[in-house]
């Protein structure tokens, strides 16, 4: 018999995670195992792989394994999206490609979370820059996506499509040359290139400003800045936005924008309000 290897943590979160899996609740005889957990001819049998080669991952011998392989092992395991990234991670020193799922809303904590910041706009959008979530502020001082038609509430069909978006931005050239280039780098980014197919001609189609931008392959990142805008209630303000990630979701990215001086906050909580 042959011993694994003690540096093989590969192996060792393999035989974790077999040894987590009920052999019963997968339909298979739970009798006369020396260990918990399926056996790992079972494990291959389920990702379709040579038990031979299984073992040899679970020892550290053979090399390394193939993305398919590792997809069909995690298959196999039931591993989460979570456990699916950290079995890459081991296996090949980075995590899988991204696997674009459309996203389904989000869930009432997220949405307390936005609802909670009473003087900053807050909204959450998808790869595709589909607006899924906002908190009041957002609505008021924003855009009030609730009146909106659901494919109306996105962020690029506002920007080159709404003339009211458009008024309200101090310098909108550069707003737009800076949205195409973020929308560009996250939709490949998310492995979201198909998707936003339909969308892209539709806009090249309609606007001659987004064409012409769109063929110039800049990208940015959407991280943090200031943006100016005009309200028609609260006058010109000045707001700092940060974007941030959603933990174990992938698919969703959450924009916060703070006011930058506090005569701004006060005339937004008042409006907030009313």
């Amino acid at each position: 018999m042959v011993n694994s290897k003690p540096d093989n943590p590969l192996g060792a979160y393999l035989r974790d995670r077999r040894a987590r899996i009920d052999p019963a609740a997968l339909g298979l005889p739970a009798r006369r195992r020396r260990t918990p957990g399926l056996r790992r001819e079972e494990v291959a049998q389920r990702a379709n792989i040579s038990p031979t080669w299984y073992t040899w991952l679970e020892q550290g011998r053979g090399g390394a394994a193939s993305p398919d392989v590792l997809n069909r092992i995690a298959h196999g395991l039931m591993l989460t999206e979570a456990e699916r990234e950290h079995l890459f991670i081991l296996g090949l020193g980075r995590p899988p490609e991204v696997r674009y799922k459309a996203a389904e809303g989000v869930t009432p904590r997220l949405q307390r979370l936005l609802d909670a910041l009473e003087t900053s706009p807050a909204i959450v959008k998808t790869a595709t820059w589909d607006i899924v979530a906002w908190n009041r502020a957002a609505a008021l001082v924003l855009t009030d996506y609730g009146q909106l038609p659901p494919r109306e509430r996105n962020i690029l069909r506002l920007v080159f499509g709404n003339s009211r978006i458009r008024a309200a931005q101090d310098d909108w050239q550069s707003v737009a040359r800076f949205v195409v280039g973020a929308f560009r780098a996250e939709a490949a980014r998310a492995g979201a290139a198909s998707e936003i197919r339909g969308l892209v001609a539709e806009l090249a189609a309609t606007s001659p400003e987004f064409e012409a931008l769109w063929r110039e392959n800049d990208v940015h990142a959407h991280g943090e800045g200031t943006k100016r805008l005009r309200h028609p209630v609260l006058g010109v303000i000045e707001l700092e936005y940060s974007g941030f990630a959603v933990d174990g979701r992938p698919d969703l990215g959450l924009i916060v924008y703070n006011p930058v001086h506090a005569a701004d906050a006060d005339r937004i909580r008042s409006l907030v309000r009313e």
